[in-house]
């Protein structure tokens, strides 16, 4: 990503993408195509409403210059009506993804979209940088073309070249998160995620600690060694660790990593089970959100805990009625083995507390009762405490992710009973399972600590098309809301 300075019209590049808003007229063009309609004879709206082009969100249209600007085309993206104040930045990102998702095989382009103020710029080079991300690692027949080489954002604002480098940064690390989650399970198990973990987080100055199945086993770990222990690649805890010597203050961050859940011996249908390499999402976030602050040096202390484990039934796979005996040291009767994340959650968030953080969230792709309630694009946020629950919500939304608040409503808290152990992780009944997944979660939380639990079960994988700069497959959500999270308490 380059910053260009210049007017966007005298730019020489492949591609230009300029932004219009809908008028009762037709198109007009948004602040940062200074010079374009007289490059056109003043006839660029007429030209764009005979294509059927009228600058709604998102709208796409190409029209060759044939000359008469350096660029060979004009990428025009709807911005829908004209702000009566500030742009809003996440139509500008959508914007700019959308219009990158064209650039497929595209040397250069320049995205000459309203960029008048530092936060403009950077949310128009994320928009950009994410649409553009593509995920050809298994296409072999060459029909894949490759992405975008050069990306552009033409802006003069104060701070530009500095939001930039933020937005590279964020873009980077989201798509990091977006590859390992449309990496096949067959390539991406418990150890080669903790292998990855070790590798570029040593690279990014993070310390990383891998606890294998023995010394899980050693440790008391039940809940990540229960879940794992029905396949023959072996769970993993995986630790990261960023100091500051500026920080005042510490976050923990606990992601689910369940690299295939199959629903152990409460096996899955199979329409269910099709896209549940996505099931790690929330490690993957937590990983992406670490290598962020260390990257960005955040003044704060940051700790991750990439909870690894494969679900899959075999003959030594755990069983319904079973009893584990977790890290916090209560007892769980396991009812449903699908129930298999709020399992290995409560062994790292019980971890996590011991490191004395002001506050945990966990990240987790846990209940389909999320996508129920909540659809495939907005997270449910749950928490002990109303203030950080709303400020998670507030946060994410800055970031352009969608969440919403929820309840963890204490009658809910007695259908996990168990006549055995100290707690069951399901509940007889499915009404409200996702909060009852919240309040099991809550169990474990130490008290003193405040938490946070993040349930992106639909927005972690996109099963339908692509829209704005998200991605068929693995979106990378979340990870921008962490490192939110982590800004916000750097700057406290």
């Amino acid at each position: 990503m380059r910053l260009n300075a210049s007017q966007s019209v005298s730019i020489e590049t492949d591609a230009l993408i300029v932004g219009f808003h809908a008028t009762p007229e037709g198109p007009r063009t948004a602040p940062g195509a200074d010079g374009l309609d007289q490059a056109f004879d003043g006839r660029l709206a007429e030209i764009l409403t005979t294509v059927g082009f009228a600058g709604k969100a998102e709208e796409i249209a190409k029209i060759p210059t044939f000359g008469a600007l350096p660029a060979p085309v004009v990428i025009a993206v709807g911005l829908g009506a004209a702000p009566d104040g500030d742009y809003d930045l996440e139509t500008l990102r959508r914007a700019a993804g959308a219009a990158a998702r064209t650039l497929a095989g595209t040397a250069s382009a320049v995205l000459a979209l309203p960029a008048a103020t530092a936060e403009q710029a950077e949310a128009v080079a994320i928009g950009g940088l994410l649409g553009a991300y593509t995920f050809t690692k298994y296409r072999t027949n060459g029909d894949a073309k490759a992405p975008v080489g050069e990306l552009a954002v033409s802006s003069t604002a104060a701070g530009a070249e500095e939001a930039l480098r933020h937005a590279t940064t964020l873009a980077g690390v989201v798509g990091l998160v977006r590859d390992l989650v449309n990496t096949p399970p067959s390539d991406l198990w418990p150890g080669k995620f903790a292998e990855i973990a070790q590798e570029v987080g040593a690279e990014a100055g993070l310390t990383v600690d891998v606890l294998d199945d023995e010394e899980l086993r050693k440790n008391g770990y039940g809940g990540i060694v229960g879940v794992g222990q029905g396949s023959i690649r072996p769970p993993r805890l995986v630790r990261l660790g960023y100091t500051h010597p500026e920080a005042t203050q510490t976050v923990a961050f606990v992601g689910k990593g369940i690299t295939f859940d199959s629903g152990g011996l409460s096996l899955k249908p199979a329409a269910s089970m099709d896209w549940m390499k996505s099931d790690m999402g929330g490690a993957a976030a937590v990983f992406g959100a670490l290598l962020a602050v260390s990257r960005l040096g955040l003044p704060v202390n940051a700790v991750g805990y990439l909870c690894l484990a494969e679900n899959m039934p075999s003959g030594s796979a755990q069983r319904p009625s079973d009893v584990l005996h977790t890290y916090s040291g209560k007892t769980v009767e396991v009812l449903d083995t699908d129930a298999e994340g709020r399992l290995v959650l409560i062994d790292g968030i019980a971890r996590a507390a011991e490191d004395s953080p002001d506050l945990i969230v966990d990240v987790a792709t846990l209940t389909g009762a999320q996508i129920v309630a909540l659809g495939w694009r907005t997270a449910g946020v749950m928490s002990n405490d109303d203030a950080l629950r709303e400020e998670v919500v507030e946060i994410a939304g800055g970031q352009g992710e969608s969440a919403w608040g929820m309840p963890l409503p204490e009658e809910l808290r007695k259908g996990l009973d168990s006549p055995v152990a100290d707690i069951a992780n399901l509940q007889p009944e499915r009404w409200g399972s996702m909060l009852a997944a919240g309040i099991f979660l809550r169990e474990f939380v130490p008290d003193g600590i405040r938490w946070a639990h993040v349930d992106m079960a639909g927005p972690a994988f996109n099963k339908g098309e692509p829209h704005g700069y998200t991605p068929k497959g693995g979106t990378g959500a979340i990870t921008r809301t962490l490192i939110g999270i982590a800004e916000r308490y750097a700057g406290n």
